[in-house]
């Protein structure tokens, strides 16, 4: 679970202090209109719905900071879910209304937040975000440009994974890894993996798709087989695998092979991974709202360090124990959590 900043009280910046004064002064000199003269206006866009309560974390975070929903500070929350046509349309919208500043996620959506908004004024904090192979920044120490924000693992959770699958799964030598064809984030996890893989012994059957539709296709030319040619499978971080239609058929497939699935802790209409390697969501938009509180202060988003979130392991002890799996006991012990 991301712990930085964890410790971190409400400001006592004093210019923020003078901010918030100054922008109660708007408001109460402003009157009661719809919008409120000198309020702050947040634009969020989430494009999973896997991530979506990390703005629970972030909206709690940044209530702790002073930052007063309806009263200094509104939120206009929209949601997709790996839709980029709607993705870039809500976000020209928000350049469009002129909003103070963007918070988005994942990495898709932030690397589109990047495009939209250059050329204007409007800094983007961006979280549930790999920064590996996505130009979104230039260091991290100073991102540049608009942007800074909360750092994805994304390679160290590929290999984190693919460890505890392997211990999971000792005589599994295929692993069955789906993946979006051309998404930025994909190509620094197979980079980790294909080493440790080979040197492991085990075959990653890569299933690079555009469209769900060829993920699901690669499944059904391996029904009826005797042999199925994959003996696990493992989600790696990106968008396709965790879609819920997507997902379910997934579940099925491995559910009638006895396979196990893990990487991620998901479930769909009733098929659930065995574990799960990954950020923990309202921690990351607590981390999220620290990097929008130095933003607003009036640090410049190109020179706020990004910070990079943790990771917590979670079992399913549950699903494991139905496929017959025999579960070392020092990997229970790894578990930040197991599910019973």
């Amino acid at each position: 679970m991301a712990r930085s900043y964890r410790e971190e009280g409400k400001a006592r910046n004093p210019a923020f202090g003078m901010f918030l004064v100054a922008l109660m002064t708007g408001i109460f000199l402003g009157g009661c209109g719809e919008q409120k003269p000198g309020m702050i206006r947040v634009g969020i866009l989430c494009g999973l719905d896997v991530f979506v309560d990390t703005v629970d974390g972030f909206r709690a975070r940044m209530n702790e900071l002073g930052y007063i929903e309806g009263k200094n500070i509104s939120y206009d929350f929209q949601r997709t879910n790996f839709d980029p046509a709607a993705e870039e349309q809500i976000l020209s919208g928000f350049v469009g209304d002129k909003v103070d500043l963007m918070l988005v996620f994942p990495s898709e959506v932030s690397v589109a937040a990047k495009r939209v908004t250059q050329g204007t004024p409007i800094p983007v904090v961006f979280c549930q975000t790999n920064i590996e192979g996505t130009n979104l920044i230039q260091t991290v120490a100073e991102p540049g440009g608009n942007i800074t924000g909360v750092r994805y693992p994304g390679p160290d959770l590929a290999l984190k994974r693919f460890e505890i699958l392997r211990e999971l799964a000792p005589r599994a030598r295929r692993f069955w890894v789906p993946y979006t064809k051309h998404s930025p984030i994909v190509p620094s996890q197979l980079e980790v993996l294909r080493p440790a893989a080979a040197e492991a012994g085990v075959l990653l059957v890569e299933s690079p798709a555009d469209t769900g539709a060829d993920l699901l296709a690669d499944l059904e030319s391996r029904e009826g087989k005797a042999d199925t040619g994959i003996d696990a499978v493992l989600l790696i971080s990106e968008p396709l695998a965790r879609t819920p239609a997507v997902f379910l058929e997934i579940g099925r497939f491995a559910s009638r092979h006895r396979i196990p699935v893990g990487g991620v802790l998901y479930s769909v209409g009733g098929y659930s991974t065995v574990f799960g390697v990954a950020t923990e969501n309202r921690a990351v938009g607590k981390l999220a709202a620290h990097q929008v509180h130095k933003v607003l202060s009036g640090i410049p988003a190109g020179k706020v360090p990004v910070v990079s979130a943790e990771s917590d392991f979670r079992f399913n002890y549950r699903v494991a124990t139905e496929l017959g799996l025999s579960v070392p006991t020092g990997l229970l012990k790894q578990a930040d959590e197991v599910i019973r």
